[in-house]
């Protein structure tokens, strides 16, 4: 997708302006907003961490026409995904300095204030001019979850399967709640972990191991030692 789609014949007479542009983002209105936001950062690059062909950020400027910087009547999503593109830190996403990519996964954490412009003119945004292949928006008060894929050009809502999980065939998991919030699931259906989650679950296999091998040990040693009463007995009879 490029930028020509915003407007081919106003486009090609404006100049873009730098490449070099910083996020123009407010705070994320709570702590309950940052701590999701960043939960959906760090699962999916803990799970990709072997991978260098994405993008996924939070809270972060999509600057995709340069009208838009002059009427500013938009800001990013709280959660996105690029994918086939340079996994790097940036200042912004810069879609004329991108090869005119846009996210292919969009996620809006509600709020109070925000969900009417999430539910209406932002999933117009990323229906008709980002083209976005994927639009999900997640309420961390109400917990509910919903679901969009591009369909000719239009969302159709997704359908959640038995266990209320929404199937993202751009990430290839599925997305679901779990203790209030919202969580990656493998296309089984296991939970993806965060890494201290990871980091806590190879300690404990690690503890579990340790005492499986202690246990084999302490058995080795009792069947050892009734092997060596046994042959002392019958040495006795003798």
């Amino acid at each position: 997708m490029s930028l020509a789609k915003d407007d081919p014949a106003i486009v090609a007479n404006i100049s873009l302006p730098p490449n070099d542009l910083y996020s123009d983002e407010p705070p994320l209105e709570t702590d309950i907003h940052l701590r999701q936001m960043l939960l959906l950062i760090t699962s999916l690059e803990w799970l990709w961490r072997d991978r260098r062909d994405f993008f996924a950020s939070g809270n972060l400027t999509i600057y995709y026409s340069p009208r838009q910087l002059k009427s500013r009547d938009f800001r990013g999503p709280d959660f996105f995904v690029v994918l086939d593109t340079e996994r790097r830190s940036r200042k912004s996403w810069t879609v004329w300095e991108e090869d005119g990519k846009y996210p292919n996964v969009v996620i809006e954490i509600l709020s109070e204030s925000t969900a009417d412009q999430d539910r209406g003119i932002k999933k117009q945004i990323y229906q008709n001019t980002f083209r976005t292949p994927e639009y999900f928006w997640f309420d961390p008060d109400t917990l509910e979850l919903a679901g969009f894929l591009l369909v000719g050009g239009v969302y159709q809502p997704l359908q959640p399967n038995a266990f209320n999980h929404l199937w993202s065939q751009q990430l290839n998991l599925f997305l679901g709640v779990q203790d209030q919030k919202l969580r990656y699931f493998s296309p089984t259906g296991e939970l993806i972990p965060t890494p201290e989650e990871a980091a806590e679950l190879a300690q404990q296999q690690a503890e579990l191991a340790q005492q499986q091998a202690e246990l084999e040990r302490q058995q080795k040693e009792a069947a050892l030692a009734r092997l060596k009463e046994l042959e002392e007995r019958m040495s006795d009879r003798e």
